[in-house]
């Protein structure tokens, strides 16, 4: 009897005479690349050092296209932003201590975010293995220690033939949801050794698929079919999962409002007569979804800024879908359901009874017309402003990646995506200088669309270098950078907390003519011509920087 599996595993003539007969000059970082490319990458990131020169040089030999960023951590960044948009596992190469710990700030955000990551660094020759003695250059005692605590997995090789069984299983773990970064250890010697192994081919590497238990989701359409008043948080869990559409067609069988959270923008149609947007940080929202009798979570945590600062307080059934399993009922009692959100969707759009309520719009109206008011009670005319002419500026369908700041901080509550995956921030851990390496990460994934990136003076200083490289690869990446002279969120924070700030006012360059000392053409625009000014930067290819000077505030939270 022969089974599917048999003829997988038997090679052809022409594979075995291959096999038989490898190229010579290969070596273990011949293995690295061959191994990538089985397993269907394309595009690279990284940076590198004295010990992983042994896979770059391995580049040449491949039809890899490399990406080099000029920090560790924003090469991080890019690869981030590559995986969320591509879906696929992002290559990160890396070299041993210093350059390795430079990216962990960069993994931290990729594991927050579900960002698949695959991080490949490399280590100090095997003879120095073991506790930090030897005085090798850049020698820790533990490296991958270091790791463990931010990525989902660590995969440490010390043969050349471990390679291309430690790399599928990273990236395995990397795609399976949740996605996340992961970590692969190889040392130096392994890497430069001359090597008769075969060329690597086409490797398997399947991810797991997290499958809903039918029992669960049995117990959640009868919850769903018979609520009188059920609402939906639609996380970032949707977007990853490619599951918007799921989600829209549940909504309308149900006729239940949906709100997403900051990491789930774009997950549901911003104008929909069911859309709640994103008003997280509002009472009224916070409200609404406090008096739903069954609302279901769907790829969320709910964690900080998605539970309105942990003061949300469900008063009914909470039905709670997290590929995640240490997400799961891990802020509120619900309804656990263990899977990914496009097969969870899946199961309940085929199994809930459709429902009738024609009131549903109309409380959404009156929720959004609730949030409206308050926000227009403030005199934040300027805010809104800047953040309608972005909109206008930025076609519907590029990506826009925003840094740490007070405008990022407006566009997570107040700005239409219009399209599913296409608006991210540093949102998941919170770091500064995300905002404009990541657009490189995003333009090296598609090239035909211009990207957008924001930041404020403060974070656009971590990653002034990266113009460098925007302009090297001719990315269409237009970035704006918000001029308020110091880290503007923390001056508002400190301001409101002590009175007055500390350490938040910054000497900055005239970026200007930091951009056009880099090659890109750059200008200092206003409010009233920003719209104009991005547009023409997008219409033109290659690289661009918009400064615009301007002192923005947030609108005053309502979770107090």
């Amino acid at each position: 009897m022969t089974h599917d599996h048999d003829l997988v595993l038997r090679p052809t003539a022409a594979q075995t005479a291959a096999a038989l007969n490898p190229p010579a000059g290969r070596n273990g970082g011949d293995l690295v690349v061959e191994t990538l490319s089985g397993l269907g990458a394309t595009t690279l990131f990284g940076l590198p050092g004295q010990h992983a020169l042994g896979m770059f040089d391995a580049l040449r030999r491949s039809s890899l296209t490399y990406v080099g960023l000029r920090v560790e951590n924003n090469a991080g960044f890019a690869a981030d932003a590559y995986g969320r948009i591509t879906g696929e596992a992002a290559p990160l190469l890396l070299s041993t201590g210093p350059g390795a710990l430079m990216s962990l700030a960069a993994l931290q955000e990729a594991a927050a975010a579900s960002a698949p990551v695959l991080a490949i660094g490399s280590q100090v020759p095997s003879a120095g293995l073991g506790g930090g003695r030897h005085g090798y250059l850049h020698e820790l005692r533990d490296q991958q220690a270091s790791f463990r605590d931010i990525v989902k997995s660590v995969h440490v090789v010390r043969t050349a033939s471990q390679i291309p069984s430690a790399i599928a299983a990273a990236w395995e773990s990397a795609l399976t949801a949740p996605h996340g970064p992961v970590w692969v250890e190889i040392p130096q010697d392994v890497l430069l050794a001359e090597t008769t192994l075969p060329v690597v081919t086409a490797m398997d590497a399947t991810p797991d698929e997290v499958v809903p238990r039918p029992e669960l989701t049995a117990v959640a359409a009868d919850l769903l079919s018979n609520a009188t008043r059920p609402a939906i948080i639609a996380g970032g869990g949707v977007v990853r999962s490619d599951a918007s559409g799921k989600l829209l067609a549940l909504a309308e069988k149900l006729d239940a409002p949906v709100v997403t959270t900051f990491g789930g923008k774009g997950a549901f149609p911003w104008e929909h007569p069911l859309s709640l947007q994103s008003w997280l940080e509002d009472r009224h929202t916070t409200d609404f979804l406090e008096s739903a009798d069954v609302l279901l979570v769907v790829g969320s945590g709910l964690g900080e800024l998605s539970s309105n600062y942990h003061t949300f307080a469900p008063r009914g059934r909470v039905i709670q879908i997290e590929a995640d399993l240490g997400k799961l009922e891990s802020n509120h009692p619900a309804l656990g359901i263990h899977a990914d959100a496009r097969l969870a969707l899946s199961a309940l759009l085929e199994t809930v009874s459709e429902r009738e309520d024609p009131s549903a719009p109309e409380s959404v109206r009156n929720v959004l017309g609730a949030v409206r008011d308050r926000i227009e009670s403030q005199d934040l005319t300027l805010e809104q402003q800047i953040l309608a002419s972005v909109r206008e500026a930025l076609p519907d369908d590029s990506p826009s990646f925003w840094d740490m700041t007070i405008l990022a901080y407006w566009a997570w509550s107040a700005f239409d995506a219009r399209r599913p995956n296409t608006m991210h921030s540093a949102q998941g851990a919170g770091g500064l200088g995300y905002g404009f390496p990541a657009a490189v990460g995003a333009a090296a994934a598609d090239r035909s669309r211009p990207v957008l990136a924001v930041s404020g003076d403060g974070g656009a200083m971590y990653s002034i270098a990266e113009l460098a490289t925007a302009r090297q690869y001719d990315l269409p990446v237009t970035w704006l950078i918000v001029d308020d002279g110091g880290y503007g969120i923390l001056r508002e924070y400190m301001t409101d907390t002590f009175g007055e700030a500390t350490a938040t006012e910054l000497s900055r360059p005239d970026f200007v003519a930091l951009a056009e000392s880099f090659g890109v053409p750059a200008v200092r625009t206003s409010a009233e011509s920003l719209s104009e000014d991005l547009s023409k930067a997008f219409a033109q290819p290659g690289p661009s920087v918009v400064v615009l000077p301007a002192l923005l505030r947030m609108f005053a939270p309502t979770h107090l």
